[in-house]
């Protein structure tokens, strides 16, 4: 990267950082906006203070869903084709100790990862682009960066990059350093260190009766992050970038993007109706289970022996594939007790959909390539339509079906 770009980038660190800091102590005093995200956003409120979603695009239940997403198959109106193309996809960090339950968006993601971050604690990296462009999504609590997830996100060509700091330690776990490497800065990386008040907002009060510590109240919404998106001018279009004498022209974010292989026909449907696993042996706040609803082909999930529900609608979450991917997990490697994951490779996933179980195999050839799961032929592996869920655990992991 120029030296020049490096002492912009760092320059805009320490002036957004003390902007964040004050907004942070406003907040950890107590002086948070109740209910909601900023004073002037036309989202309706319950009576119990809720914030509820926004409606962006006024949509006839007549309006034909014909318009393909590419990052989950499912079937979008027009009006919704139209948004999304002058974006490209949003990749957020949300936590998920338990005073961050419930999370809000999870449901309204097209694609999520989970893994353990540390301590037994997972952490989830949800990619929104189609569902939530009718509505303006509430997504919380943003989390901190980690490099596996930066590796998963490199593959869908430069989607915004979502997170309130992230591990920093020297080694192979300094996840900003990484982003400073790639040049994401200049590219697409949100950071709510660069960003603050409001597109993030501190809410001590999104769960009404539940006082949690200031880490696990990070709030934004999928429009106001498309909104520093825009101002940056990472749209649709990636940026030209000049390295020198050398330009790289702006490009389409999808541009070389190929989609996962989605079926246009639901087969017969099988029986493995629950699926369950723990992320690691004895953690049961963090073992799931997903258990297959025919009447909507989908599988809903259980966590810690309690319905996953979203806190936007509350309702359980349901997935259309369930897949683990088996890898190989290493760590704690530090005094801050950071995981690495193998991200690039091959190895073993488990696809679960149709209420089928299908033994595959995942692939991803350099951190930017696409993460691709084939069958034994080489061969991608049609998936069903809708929200993926990507469990990432360890190749020992006992997986129940």
């Amino acid at each position: 990267m120029p030296k020049k770009s490096l002492i912009l980038a760092l320059v805009l660190y320490v002036v957004s950082s003390v902007t964040s800091y004050g907004v942070f102590s406003y907040a950890k005093s107590g002086s948070v906006i109740p209910g909601g995200m900023v004073p002037d956003q036309s989202a309706e409120v319950d009576e119990d203070g809720t914030t509820l979603l926004s409606s962006l695009l006024e949509i006839s239940p007549e309006d034909p869903k014909d318009q393909e997403c590419p990052l989950s198959g499912a079937y979008y109106t027009q009006q919704e084709r139209d948004a999304w193309e002058k974006r490209r996809p949003l990749a957020v960090m949300i936590e998920n100790s338990p005073d961050a339950r419930p999370q809000s968006g999870l449901s309204d993601a097209d694609i999520v990862f989970e893994a353990v971050a540390e301590g037994a604690v997972t952490r989830f990296m949800g990619l929104f682009y189609c569902g939530v462009q009718a509505n303006d999504t509430t997504i919380a609590p943003v989390r901190s960066a980690r490099t596996y997830f930066v590796d998963y996100a490199s593959g869908f060509n430069l989607p915004l990059y979502v997170h309130v700091g992230g591990a920093n330690l020297p080694g192979p776990a300094n996840a900003l350093g990484q982003i400073s490497d790639y040049g994401w800065a200049l590219e697409n990386d949100l950071n709510q260190f660069s960003i603050g008040y409001p597109t993030f907002v501190r809410n001590a009060n999104r769960i009404a009766g539940k006082e949690v510590a200031t880490e696990h109240t990070m709030e934004t919404t999928s429009e106001l992050l498309w909104a520093v998106g825009e101002e940056r001018g990472w749209t649709n279009m990636s940026p030209e970038m000049k390295y020198g004498r050398k330009v790289i022209p702006a490009e389409e974010w999808s541009e070389g993007f190929e989609p996962w292989t989605f079926e246009d026909s639901v087969p017969a449907v099988g029986d493995v109706r629950n699926i369950s696993h723990e992320f690691w042996t004895g953690y049961k706040q963090y073992e799931v289970s997903w258990s297959y609803d025919s009447a909507t082909n989908s599988y809903l999930r259980t966590m810690g022996g309690e319905p996953h529900v979203d806190m936007n609608d509350g309702k359980q979450i349901a997935a259309s594939n369930v897949i683990v991917l088996l890898t190989d997990e290493k760590g704690p490697i530090d005094e801050l007790k950071h995981m690495l994951y193998k991200t690039t490779g091959t190895g073993k996933a488990l696809i679960f959909k149709n209420g089928q179980a299908i033994t595959g195999k995942w692939s991803k050839k350099t951190r930017e390539s696409e993460l691709r799961f084939t069958d034994a032929a080489g061969k991608d592996i049609p998936l069903a339509r809708g929200l993926t869920w990507i469990s990432v655990v360890d190749t020992s992991t006992e997986v129940n079906y």
